[in-house]
């Protein structure tokens, strides 16, 4: 049986040429969004480029991701020709390959978004957005034909959208959502963009323990105190179980990361011992994770001050 052939956005994995997608379609449609959730899964993106300096771009250095170019009718140079012409000449050279993302979306749609937003469009800025809409689409029919994979947007929201995006250019077997565990002190206030906050501090304290106050929740004997608290099991347990339930819908409704915080009186032992123990579960699960713990960063930065005004 014949294996049907990879679609232009999952190139086969011995593929090494510079991967560059040309994000085009009418003003309305989804571009900007298309634009950000390429950026999420890791290409570099650069938005309204000048067609007159892609050649420069392209004859730079090799990036080490793939490059996503968002292009429409207010690029300082857009022409259909031009553009015509751009795609033609990337198409023409041997170490890049070219994808043209057509994001689409049917006039009366478009008409009903930029009644919702009161945008002008810029092809009509003193007239109806209608007139703007017809003259983009008449202006972009060549292109629309040139496109690689074209997405209709008409009946979609922006979490649809993105899912179609993942779908195309998501790295096969790879996960688009990455996982921030931070521990904190409860006295100097939440950190900033938490998703999620777990209080830790009905667990049994090693501050009064006086041979374990000076140390961390990453050390053992810190965190055997901690696991010894017959809470803690069936706590960590549901935290997990909870983590691993709410990841992947989060994932599937287009949300590129989360953070996920613990906190404690002081920030330094029992915070830092669960998000220990969460980061590495979720670690082993596959999921991309990184660790914070706020009050030893802190810490640690004081430590280095001190030094540095000693020297």
């Amino acid at each position: 049986m014949n294996e049907p052939a990879p679609s232009p956005a999952a190139p086969h994995a011995d593929d090494s040429r510079q991967h560059v997608v040309l994000v085009t379609g009418p003003s309305g449609a989804g571009r900007s969004t298309a634009i950000n959730a390429l950026e999420d899964l890791g290409f570099e993106v650069i938005d309204n480029l000048p067609l007159s300096l892609l050649p420069r771009l392209i004859d730079g250095p090799p990036l080490d991701r793939p490059i996503a170019l968002g292009i429409d009718v207010r690029n300082r140079d857009f022409g259909t020709e031009a553009l015509i012409q751009t795609i033609d000449n990337l198409a023409s050279r041997p170490g890049i390959r070219e994808t043209v993302l057509y994001i689409d979306c049917d006039v009366d749609r478009l008409v009903e978004r930029y009644s919702e937003t009161r945008r002008r469009h810029p092809l009509s800025p003193n007239e109806a957005p209608l007139i703007g809409i017809r003259r983009e689409q008449e202006l972009l029919i060549p292109i629309r034909a040139r496109a690689d994979i074209l997405i209709d947007t008409s009946g979609n929201n922006p979490h649809d959208l993105r899912a179609e995006i993942d779908r195309w250019f998501a790295a096969p077997g790879g996960r688009s959502l990455s996982v921030t565990i931070q521990s904190f002190s409860y006295k100097r206030g939440l950190p900033r963009g938490m998703d999620i906050v777990h209080d830790v501090r009905f667990l049994s304290n090693p501050h009064w323990q006086p041979e374990l106050r000076a140390l961390d929740g990453r050390d053992a004997d810190v965190a055997a105190h901690i696991e010894a608290d017959p809470n803690f099991r069936p706590f960590l347990d549901r935290v997990l179980d909870l983590t691993r339930f709410l990841l992947p819908a989060y994932r599937a409704e287009g949300k590129t990361s989360v953070t996920i915080g613990f906190g404690c009186t002081g920030g330094k032992h029992r915070s830092v011992a669960l998000a220990e123990q969460v980061a590495s579960a979720l670690a082993e699960d596959g999921w991309p994770v990184s660790k914070r713990h706020r009050e030893l960063e802190r810490l640690d930065a004081a430590l280095a001050d001190n030094r540095g005004n000693r020297d």
